[in-house]
């Protein structure tokens, strides 16, 4: 039974190196990112959320929910750690 799991781990990784294969490279001004992301945010920044700075507006007003919980795991661990360290 244990050449299942084997299997499964080649399989997931073949589809990442043929995933990764189909990527922009580093830093291509070509990459979807940059030509469709990117201008949107600098055409749409002010009107849609108010803010004059851009890297605010994404990190606050678009990827709001993100950065949420973000803040929620970074927070739980810090609690996890000072629950852990505070004991005696």
């Amino acid at each position: 039974m244990k050449v299942i799991p084997s299997m499964l781990i080649l399989l997931v990784g073949v589809m990442l190196a043929v995933a990764v294969t189909g990527m922009p490279e580093f830093g291509d001004p070509n990459a979807p990112a940059n030509t469709h992301v990117v201008p949107y945010y600098k055409e749409h920044c002010l009107e849609e959320t108010g803010v004059t700075e851009i890297v605010t507006a994404i990190v606050v007003s678009y990827r709001g929910y993100d950065t949420f919980g973000e803040v929620t795991v970074i927070f739980t661990a810090g609690t996890g750690v000072i629950a852990l360290l505070g004991r005696k």
